[in-house]
């Protein structure tokens, strides 16, 4: 490996090249977002304001009518939002960039997307192609700096205080509108306004979850992640997760997209193959029988009734990283329940004895994965306005192993004053002797 200072020399042109690329595309205003991801730990301005970083988004913005560069950092639990003059914004960035703070950089105008990444061994290169499109790309590494890059007529700057909502995917990415999300222009439609506010959310959700897994910890934050998608139906979360991992993060990812009914797998097929996508398949399956080669991820949302709980099973077993789960329907405890004395007035009324079904079957799913190893949370994936479907089980691998004496006597402490005698899960874990007696 170079020393330091020959790899600063090596990497020069190709850091010079990209602050001309966005001093350039500020200084034209033609610049649209830059996307710093897969921070490397080593500035100390930033390891003060918290741990964990996810991304730095950087945007410009027109503060009583100066124009400055909004930093937007984002942590797993808050986001940090920083206004800068375009001058000290862009002698941060240029100081970031020498540092090899971010081991990716996007530069995104609305004619160019410009990717600043650094190997292993911290090689610096620059490539640039068309906006959100890998297929046509040109590297300009060994270009002289102050070469000019293209630029559209000036995108006037935003508002400070009438920015769209920070999303983690751009909405002109091509599997967006090949699943009907948005329409040529990469304008969301009308019609998918929810479901690209579903999309959205989960990928928040996922991204808070991975940044506190043993995947996001180092030295595991560069391994290859498996994802597997298990009742994954047209793909929307599906293709979303594998476009966020691999172009957005930059991680070595392969995303798996497992669907009973043929005709959404073959939609879903036809997809990956005109868009060209690496690390990304569909398959026709049933988690009650499939076994995959490798699992990090474990996602199944709106599993009906006990195949969540077979699909929970197949994570802990495979010792998933990540478990997400959005259940749906609860038929298996609703008819072993026996209604405590004082509650009998209360639960006379079916829509109570359906609610109550409901919270035991999660609460006790979320127990079980506590029983396992997991730190997990059920809480509201997206309002009731959106969907109705919309309760999220969320696990998250711990990374030592802790007694769970405790949480198996809890467990059996509800069965008893519920009446409950079977729960799927449980049973599953207790025959492959993952849970204590």
């Amino acid at each position: 490996m170079p020393a330091s200072t020959d790899l600063a020399a090596l990497n020069a042109p190709a850091l010079q090249k990209f602050q001309t690329l966005l001093s350039q595309a500020v200084s034209e205003q033609c610049l649209t977002q830059l996307l710093l991801v897969a921070y490397q730990g080593t500035v100390p301005d930033i390891e003060a304001l918290g741990s964990g970083l996810q991304r730095v988004s950087v945007r410009p913005v027109a503060l009583r009518g100066i124009a400055h560069l909004s930093f937007l950092l984002r942590f797993p639990t808050k986001d940090i939002t920083k206004n800068l003059p375009v001058a000290e914004a862009l002698a941060l960035l240029a100081d970031w960039f020498a540092q090899g703070a971010f081991r990716n950089a996007h530069l995104h105008t609305p004619t160019e997307e410009v990717q600043l990444a650094f190997s292993k061994k911290g090689k610096a290169s620059v490539r640039v192609g068309k906006p959100s499109n890998a297929e046509t790309t040109r590297s300009v590494e060994s270009a002289a700096p102050g070469t000019p890059a293209a630029v559209a007529a000036p995108t006037p700057l935003t508002s400070g205080h009438n920015r769209d909502k920070h999303r983690f995917l751009d909405p002109s990415r091509p599997f967006l509108h090949e699943l009907g999300v948005t329409d040529a222009r990469g304008q969301v439609l009308p019609t998918m306004s929810r479901k690209w506010k579903q999309i959205n959310k989960f990928i928040e959700v996922f991204a808070a979850a991975l940044a506190r897994s043993p995947l996001g910890q180092s030295p595991r934050d560069q391994e290859p992640i498996h994802v597997v998608d298990f009742g994954s139906g047209k793909g929307y979360l599906t293709f979303a997760i594998h476009d966020w991992l691999r172009h957005t993060m930059q991680r070595d990812a392969h995303v798996t997209g497992v669907e009973l009914r043929d005709e959404l797998v073959q939609l879903c097929q036809r997809v990956i193959g005109k868009l060209k996508l690496e690390g990304m398949d569909y398959e026709q399956g049933d988690v009650r029988d499939y076994h995959p080669a490798a699992l990090n991820v474990m996602i199944a949302l709106h599993a009906c009734d006990v195949a969540t709980d077979y699909a929970i099973h197949l994570g802990i077993r495979a010792g998933a990283d990540i478990i997400m789960c959005s259940p749906c329907c609860h038929k298996q405890i609703r008819p072993q329940l026996l209604s405590p004395s004082p509650l009998r007035p209360i639960l006379q009324h079916g829509i109570h004895l359906g609610q109550e079904a409901e919270m035991l079957t999660d609460g006790l799913r979320a127990l079980l994965l506590e029983a396992a190893g997991y730190d997990t949370q059920v809480f509201e994936f997206i309002s009731l306005e959106h969907t109705n479907k919309n309760k999220m089980i969320l696990a998250v691998k711990r990374a030592k192993a802790t007694s769970s004496e405790e949480v198996v006597r809890q467990i059996r402490d509800i069965k008893a004053f519920y009446g409950i005698q079977e729960q799927c899960l449980e049973q599953l874990l207790r025959a492959d002797g993952l849970l204590p007696a």
